[in-house]
């Protein structure tokens, strides 16, 4: 056998099915056999793998065992006279595994082989290649200095950008995402260390094949689409950690001494450093907005009680209480109110910031009435102050909103123009497909692979699709799988792929849509874009309020309502569980996997406990689906009030 594909998934299914697809097509010809290792995945991987791809071997773990041990598993009982690594967020080319095979069957000296990748938007990564991460690398990475100078041979080392990213050329380490490697290498050098868990293990293997004699060559002959949907992640603090405790392992593994000890140095400080910089860009990018509402209402406020001493009180100055005590509590009633009313949600709204205004202006003015008499100030500071507070907080978001989205239209993002590429048939099926999922689509017309002179929908023809997307002002293809070949779509992403226009891909005859941004898995006949309402803070703050609200009035109502419902014991113990935030009313039915819908804490009741018939799987799943995507309390109240008081 000539090549063995590996794959290792968790909880990343339908990114998976496309990936298989792919692979299925890039091994036509190739005598060659696809393993597939699932790390104890809960959104159905294991059974779409062995329902829709019967071939493929499938190795379904009982726990998550790491990226390593689970390549080795496969690499064990593997036949081919090549391995390759292969991430299942990956999309290759159909020529890819032929064109890769044949470099290496030429150039017996290569080790392992990489191509070039790039991202669900058409970008290049540049972690394609890369340098080994010595002392003097990690040095000017963590200063900054391999992105400003990435074509210097002394500075660029860690992306190797001296090396073009169209240029076969021999590099230090190749990426795990796409690494096809020899067999008889592996048997001479030994399989991925499993010391490393996740990260760092393609670089211990790239230097253990260069310490052999064998090269890494990078291969940019052919590519493949790698759907980096690690940006977020590599803010968050437990990334930091986990990567650079990689080169912590590698760095005492394979250097001595000083050199050992000055790159774990290094890297700790990189860790700290970078732990640090998350925290506080997280915090920054969540609570920014609360500051900067906070700052106006204060100078606001401050500039009224000055014009109001000047011009109103003549020259009657305020207690300094009216600054120090007064003001604050304003403040924060304005901010509470504004919170509570989804001012602070996204996409925000001029409604509900007016309407958060309004209510922090009353109960501000009822607060005012209930002090006494030395404590009144200004009834007229609270007026005009509630006039600037409308006119400021509302400003700032138009301002935010703008510098992101380059309009004023507030509860908009940037207005998706879509395209669909394909022949008649599967477009409209793709058409469906978008309308199917509820999804708001502004969609300007089709782009096809054959002649269609008659139909006004038809833009034009694929081979013009760059004049296209300029004339019309295009910023989402999806491309149909069927019609349009894996390579001519990495052909199109490169070459009109600048960050503004957005890529999909439809595989033949699935019912999802792969897009460029996240790896968010949904259920089938829906899109990769459905927006799950559990998934917004305003809606889970409802969810929370029903639950407090309905618990205090059953317990209150509780000497009247107990004897109606299924027992004492059970009655007063579900309102404390809820009420101490141990439970939820309604929760999902846990019979069926929940791990790709909005995390909830487990129910009293559950979703489908509105239906008296037996349910299928399929079923429950879809109305664990349909009640995170709708969720409003209206489904809860009839969930709570029919199932609490029905008789069992």
């Amino acid at each position: 056998m000539k090549l063995s594909v590996i794959i290792v998934n968790y909880n990343v299914r339908y990114f998976l099915e496309q990936c298989l697809l792919s692979a299925l097509k890039a091994l036509r010809g190739i005598d060659g056999e696809i393993i597939v290792v699932d790390n104890n995945s809960v959104d159905g991987s294991v059974e779409m793998v062995q329902r829709k791809f019967p071939d493929v071997i499938c190795i379904a773990n009982q726990d998550n065992t790491g990226f390593s041990k689970a390549n080795n598993q496969a690499i064990k009982i593997s036949k081919g006279e090549y391995v390759l690594l292969l991430n299942p967020d990956t999309v290759v080319e159909e020529n890819t595994f032929e064109l890769c095979l044949n470099y290496l069957n030429n150039h017996p000296d290569t080790g392992a082989l990489g191509v070039k990748m790039i991202d669900g938007s058409g970008k290049f990564l540049p972690e394609s290649k890369r340098g080994l991460p010595t002392p003097e690398v990690a040095l000017y990475k963590m200063i900054g200095l391999n992105k400003i100078f990435k074509k210097s041979k002394r500075f660029g080392k860690y992306h190797m950008g001296f090396i073009g990213e169209n240029e076969t050329a021999e590099v230090d380490v190749l990426a795990g995402a796409y690494m096809m490697i020899r067999k008889s290498v592996l048997d001479k050098i030994g399989l991925l260390d499993e010391t490393f868990f996740m990260y760092g293990e393609d670089i211990d293997l790239s230097y253990r094949i260069t310490q052999a004699g064998y090269k890494n060559i990078y291969f940019p002959q052919t590519s493949i689409i790698h759907y980096k949907g690690e940006s977020t992640k590599k803010m968050s603090v437990n990334y930091v950690f986990i990567f650079y405790r990689a080169m912590v392992i590698f760095a005492k593994k394979h250097y001595k001494g000083k050199n050992a000890r000055l790159l774990i140095f290094f890297i700790n400080t990189a860790i700290w450093g970078r732990a640090l910089l998350a925290v506080v860009q997280r915090f920054i990018s969540k609570s920014w907005i609360y500051f900067a509402d906070v700052a106006l209402l204060a100078i606001g406020l401050l500039a009224i009680k000055d014009y109001w001493e000047e011009h109103i009180k003549l020259f009657h100055t305020f207690s300094p209480k009216l600054v120090y005590l007064h003001f604050p509590y304003y403040i924060l009633i304005w901010i509470s109110a504004l919170y509570i009313n989804g001012g602070y949600k996204q996409p925000w709204s001029a409604r509900r910031v007016l309407r958060g205004v309004f209510t922090g202006s009353v109960l501000i003015i009822a607060v005012y009435g209930l002090l006494p008499e030395e404590l009144r100030y200004s009834r007229g500071i609270i007026v005009i102050g509630s006039i600037w507070a409308a006119i400021s907080l509302l400003g700032i978001r138009l301002l935010a909103h703008y510098f992101q989205y380059k309009n004023f239209r507030l509860g908009s993002g940037t207005e998706t123009k879509t395209v669909i590429v394909g022949a008649q048939g599967e477009r409209e099926r793709v058409m469906q497909l978008l309308k199917s999922g509820m999804q708001p689509v502004h969609f300007l017309g089709y782009v096809s692979t054959v002649d269609e002179t008659t139909n006004d929908e038809v833009l034009g023809k694929l081979n013009r699709l760059d004049d296209i997307c300029n004339i019309y002002g295009v910023n989402e293809v999806i491309f149909c799988a069927r019609d349009v070949s894996t390579a001519d779509t990495l052909n199109w992403m490169k070459k009109i792929g600048s960050g503004k226009v957005h890529f999909k891909i439809v595989p033949e005859e699935r019912y999802f849509i792969i897009g460029s941004h996240s790896k968010d898995l949904n259920g089938e006949l829906f899109t990769e874009e459905i927006r799950f309402a559990l998934n917004d803070d305003y809606n889970c703050r409802n969810k929370r309020l029903f639950d407090v609200l309905s618990s205090l009035f059953f317990f209150i109502f509780s000497p009247v309502l107990v004897w109606f419902s299924n027992g004492i014991g059970k009655y007063y113990q579900s309102v404390y569980s809820v009420f101490r935030k141990r439970k939820t009313w309604v929760g999902y039915d846990t019979t069926v996997g929940t791990d790709h819908l909005p995390k909830l804490k487990s129910g009293v009741f559950t979703v489908s406990d509105q239906h008296q018939s037996e349910l299928d799987g399929r079923t429950r799943e879809k109305l664990n689906f349909f009640y995170a995507k709708n969720y409003h309390p209206e489904i809860d109240l009839a969930i709570v009030w029919k199932n609490l008081f029905q008789k069992r």
